[in-house]
């Protein structure tokens, strides 16, 4: 379609490549041919646009061949307009001036035109045709038909009109009869598909029976394996076992004259050591008898020696002796508890002594008197004691002291404290 703009009055017009146009004014021809531009009024103006390009016309149609079956025909027609002067004249393609626009439907005519011709020439081919041959070889002629149909008509020329191609695309018969001319060729190719899955089955069938065989022969061979294997096995284990009780036999007997060769050993390093020790000792019994006698024979001489020593000193003497050995040995005294029965006694026993000073045999303290007096008393007295304690000393007690505790003094001798109390 053409553009048109307005201006003061005037109309100027557009055209297309594929669209012919023809200005008539006043009856006269003033402008004709594909894509024009000018301007005009549109009173005085008459135009026709004639679209010169190829054109597509579908059309379907139904026909009836010679056994009386329905088919439909699908078919494209390609056409185009030669001669647009002849096809103005002949058919309306006069446009609006004010908005270019046609006034009628020239293309829908020359498509009728089209259609009804093509479809008579369709006809009279299918109407002499079977469905079956037509469904086989129909499509080429009837396209053929109608090319030479369309061609041979006298009226597409005459209107301007140039057929460029005729396409036939499908002739299809009813859905019915379709399925029906169908089931032969599906039942046929059932039966192909039905032996081709026996034969499959069949093929299966001998290739498993192959594949059991195979697999029986595996398992016997296996087998015969298998008894190779255990008799190997036992074979082995026989000789592991005699192998194992020879190195038992060897390893006993090592470690049999292991021990008793450590047995000689231990009995012969015992008898050693029971020797060194028994003749150990006896050494040492000796020596110690040796040692024993030598300290006795010394203890001897030096209580020999005490008692010459002593033998002619004063007994005052002694007892002063006596007193500051014992002195000497006792402990440390922080205090004195003197008590009444104490106190009495020794002033008593101090009175006495005073007034006996020197008396004659049997009074304590004098020289020569009877047992628990100066030296040359028995055992337990002051000076004088059994050797093997100290200076002149019971044994176990301080020095000089008998076996009361008293030191220096006899059983009812000098100066010393009761058994049993403290000074």
């Amino acid at each position: 379609m053409a553009d048109i703009t307005r201006r003061l009055g005037w109309r100027h017009l557009r055209g297309a490549p594929t669209a012919h146009v023809r200005h008539h004014r006043s009856g006269r021809l003033v402008h004709d041919g594909p894509g024009l531009s000018f301007w005009y009024r549109a009173l005085h103006a008459a135009l026709s646009e004639v679209p010169v390009d190829d054109r597509e016309l579908a059309m379907t149609f139904h026909a009836r061949t010679s056994d009386f079956q329905d088919v439909a025909v699908q078919a494209t027609v390609t056409y185009r307009i030669g001669d647009p002067a002849l096809a103005a004249g002949r058919l309306d393609f006069s446009v609006d001036p004010d908005t270019g626009v046609w006034r009628g439907a020239p293309l829908e005519q020359l498509g009728t035109l089209l259609t009804e011709t093509a479809q008579q020439h369709a006809l009279d081919v299918l109407a002499r045709t079977t469905l079956a041959s037509a469904l086989v070889d129909g499509v080429a002629a009837v396209r053929e038909r109608v090319a030479s149909g369309l061609a041979a008509e006298p009226r597409l020329p005459a209107t301007g009109i140039e057929v460029v191609a005729v396409r036939v695309v499908a002739l299809r018969p009813e859905p019915e009869v379709e399925r029906a001319l169908r089931t032969p060729a599906r039942e046929q190719v059932q039966q192909e598909a039905d032996r081709a899955t026996y034969e499959r089955r069949a093929v299966a069938v001998e290739r498993e029976r192959a594949i059991a065989e195979n697999e029986l022969a595996s398992r016997i061979e296996l087998a015969r394996r298998e008894e190779q294997l255990v008799d190997q096995r036992g074979t082995n284990a026989r000789r592991e076992a005699e192998e194992k009780a020879a190195a038992d036999a060897v390893r006993a007997e090592a470690e049999a004259a292991r021990t008793v060769r450590l047995a000689d050993a231990e009995a012969a390093r015992t008898v050693r050591l029971a020797e060194a020790e028994a003749t150990r000792a006896v050494r040492l019994a000796g020596a110690e008898a040796q040692a024993a006698r030598e300290v006795g024979e010394a203890r001897a001489r030096a209580q020999e020696a005490w008692l010459r020593v002593h033998a002619d000193v004063d007994v005052r003497t002694l007892h002063a002796l006596t007193g500051t050995r014992l002195a000497e040995n006792l402990p440390r005294i922080g205090s004195v508890t003197v008590s009444p029965d104490v106190l009495t006694g020794l002033l008593t026993r101090l009175g006495g002594a005073e007034a006996l000073p020197g008396d004659g045999p049997g009074a304590g303290g004098d020289p020569g008197a009877g047992p628990g007096s100066g030296p040359g008393t028995e055992p337990g007295g002051g000076p004088g004691a059994v050797p093997g304690s100290g200076p002149g000393a019971g044994p176990g007690d301080g020095p000089g002291s008998g076996p009361g505790g008293r030191p220096g003094a006899g059983p009812g001798g000098g100066p010393g404290v009761e058994p049993g109390r403290r000074a």
